[in-house]
């Protein structure tokens, strides 16, 4: 048998008096998921997320976290949660190992302190207190509060911000391991090379609706994924659109030998993401959509063929 989801939301809604900041949004997360929420400041990806923790009260709609309804978890249905918030009010006396160590104390099942400060990349100041720490080095410590539970939930609100490159591919092989060893994670970032890292599938938020939601290589619809292909011959510059650029790559050598500027590009994550915002936000303001989703944006990811 399938196991239930973790997560389980529909139709839910949140208007503040004659304002709706949620339009209907359904979606699920399956045991040992990972999904990536992803949208613009203001989409509605914050109170999303702060009505499954039960920190926000829903206007309408259903919501099951953990098999309970997040407006009545109890202490128990908590502790099975482990949350990252965006910012954090962490200025205090304790030493980051004294504060990790203090948050495992009130988990049955908490994860190693100190493998949970290396994995944050933390251990040079493991002993510092963390009122003396950087801004991205208490946001480690922010992190590393919210997996030392060893949640079997677990929320991500923009968890890398502040990390430098190498901390924030320390931190990818932390959410990786959590979620082999089956930790469902609900992940809101604005870093799309992240989202498609670590997400088994992604939803987009935009101006209170959820506008597509599937694995991060389906999002969005044919066209929009569509690769093109670019190079530049005697009649000057071409960009095609094709299903098939090996096909057409092959028929360009054969016909006139080696193309110049030849590149093939693949639509990105960022692209396709890009595409579906900006048609959420012409539908919103009445403007006629005339461009498909995906397209008028640059791409971020290419392939130089030569």
């Amino acid at each position: 048998m399938t196991p239930e989801p973790v997560v389980r939301v529909h139709d839910l809604t949140k208007t503040y008096g004659t304002a709706t900041a949620l339009h209907g949004i359904s979606f699920e997360v399956a045991a040992g998921e990972t999904l990536g929420l992803l949208g613009p400041n203001g989409a509605g990806k914050s109170t999303t997320i702060e009505i499954l923790e039960g920190y926000r009260d829903r206007s309408g709609g259903e919501v099951s976290v953990l098999g309970a309804d997040p407006r009545h978890g109890g202490l128990d249905w908590k502790a099975r949660l482990g949350i990252v918030l965006q910012t954090s009010g962490e200025q205090g006396t304790a030493t980051v190992r004294e504060q990790i160590a203090h948050f495992a104390g009130f988990y049955p099942n908490p994860r190693d302190v100190d493998e949970v400060i290396a994995a944050v990349g933390l251990e040079a100041k493991a002993g510092a207190r963390i009122r003396s720490l950087s801004g991205g080095q208490r946001r480690r410590v922010d992190v590393a509060l919210g997996v030392v539970g060893g949640p079997e939930l677990l929320f991500l609100d923009e968890p890398t911000t502040g990390f430098d490159p190498e901390a924030r591919r320390q931190f990818w092989q932390l959410i990786r391991s959590l979620s082999d060893d089956g930790t469902s994670i609900v992940l809101t970032t604005h870093y799309l090379d992240e989202a498609a890292q670590l997400s088994d599938r992604v939803a987009v938020i935009a101006q209170g609706r959820l506008v597509a939601q599937g694995r991060p290589d389906e999002l969005g619809d044919e066209e929009a994924r569509t690769p093109h292909v670019t190079w530049v011959d005697e009649h000057g510059r071409h960009d095609v659109r094709t299903t098939e650029p090996g096909a057409l790559v092959a028929d360009l050598h054969a016909r006139g030998g080696e193309p110049r500027s030849l590149e093939v590009i693949r639509p990105s994550l960022e692209d396709v993401y890009l595409g579906l915002v900006a048609t959420a936000e012409r539908a919103a303001d009445g403007t006629p959509d005339a461009t498909v989703a995906g397209n008028g944006h640059r791409a971020s990811s290419s392939e130089v063929i030569s």
